[in-house]
């Protein structure tokens, strides 16, 4: 039995490394799901025919089964908005055939397909919620069959199997109801051989569910109102020293184009260079006590990301004033604390739920994306 190649092919979409106006600042992460539909093999009748008459029997019908359910469980790691490495079980069902001859006899032949697959996928966001994605990878597929005869027909082996390494590749959308759930419509090739020495191509047209793990942001903290402050009466002091100067600077922006940081990067942009350049002038000749850096995120992403973000901006800053202006590491701390403080009001940028972010939505948050650097002095430069 073998089981043909079927005219035309799946295209697969070149989808990685492309930019999109969609991007989140976190698309990292695992995932799993579970497809279910069709599976579809051609049939060679013209083999099986020739291959009866050359045993001196003519085949007078054959009757094919080529459809059948089959699924597939998957796992994956999404390495960003673009690419992701996801594997899997797959079955494929069963396939089969019935033959009559002359002289008189009868031969049935069956297929049952299943095995497990590594495949790389890249995936290209086409709006909020729909995206587009193609893969190409391995399956590892065990063939086993079952031939019955009857009359003149006989046969050899009944039970053939073989297990063998061969690619596949597929194409499909996908839907997003949350950030964590989405549906997936597909359809794949899988090239199979099929234990009797012929090489085919089994194809799955699926739908299904895929969910991705750690999506869900936990609410802030609440916030601690401050203490009304109490006013005590003076106290006549003599020769008492001057108290330490604290001197906060915010180095935010009014828009994207003028920011510190790119949305999503950690690393400073030439205009914010040169911010940092005027403020350790202004520093020079200062006796300090301590210099406190707090990097912020806006509030797009998760939360375990946007507090690694605003700790590696926090640290860049950091590491500029230590190189530019000569500042000892040690008298600098440097922490980030997300996307918890913004400086924008609340209903100012809006947006609906989404894992995207719109490219308004990013340029209206950009003042959120900010560095703020407090030194505590004894003095400070004039």
């Amino acid at each position: 039995m073998k089981f043909a190649r079927k005219t035309g092919t799946l295209s697969l979409a070149v989808l990685a490394a492309i930019a999109s106006p969609f991007a989140v600042a976190d698309d990292a992460g695992w995932y799993g799901g579970a497809n279910v539909g069709q599976s579809r093999a051609k049939i060679d009748d013209p083999r099986i025919a020739a291959q009866l008459l050359g045993a001196g029997l003519t085949t007078t019908s054959i009757v094919d089964s080529n459809r059948d359910t089959g699924y597939k469980l998957f796992g994956g790691y999404r390495v960003n908005k673009n690419f992701a490495l996801e594997g899997g079980y797959f079955n494929l069902g069963q396939f089969g055939y019935t033959t009559t001859t002359s002289p008189l006899g009868r031969l049935n032949g069956n297929i049952k397909l299943q095995g497990v697959n590594l495949d790389a996928v890249g995936m290209l966001p086409l709006s909020e919620k729909f995206s587009a994605f193609g893969r190409v990878g391995l399956n590892y597929a065990q063939a086993r069959d079952s031939f019955t005869s009857s009359g003149f027909v006989t046969v050899p082996n009944p039970n053939p199997s073989k297990s063998q390494l061969n690619y596949k590749f597929g194409a499909g959308v996908q839907y997003d109801f949350t950030q964590a759930l989405g549906m997936r419509l597909e359809a794949e090739r899988y090239r199979i051989n099929d234990a009797v020495g012929n090489m085919g191509d089994i194809d799955l047209v699926s739908l299904g569910l895929v969910y991705r793990f750690g999506m869900e942001k936990p609410a802030p903290a609440p916030r601690v109102a401050e203490p009304a402050p109490v006013v005590a009466a003076p106290v006549p002091v003599v020769a008492a020293p001057p108290p330490p100067v604290h001197r906060k600077v915010v180095f935010a922006a009014d828009s994207s184009a003028d920011s510190l940081f790119d949305f999503g990067k950690a690393d400073i942009k030439p205009s914010g260079k040169q911010a940092l350049d005027k403020f350790s002038t202004d520093l020079a000749g200062a006796d300090f006590a301590v210099i406190t850096v707090t990097g912020h995120t806006d509030r797009i992403g998760t939360h375990d990301y946007n507090m690694k973000l605003s700790q590696r901006r926090a640290e860049a800053v950091k590491a500029y004033l230590v190189e530019s202006a000569g500042i000892p590491a040690d008298k600098i701390e440097a922490t980030g604390v997300d996307g918890a403080d913004p400086v924008t009001k609340p209903g100012e940028c809006k947006s609906r739920k989404s894992a995207k972010a719109s490219r308004a939505l990013i340029a209206c948050l950009a003042p959120d994306r900010r560095v703020e650097v407090e030194v505590n002095a004894t003095r400070t430069a004039k």
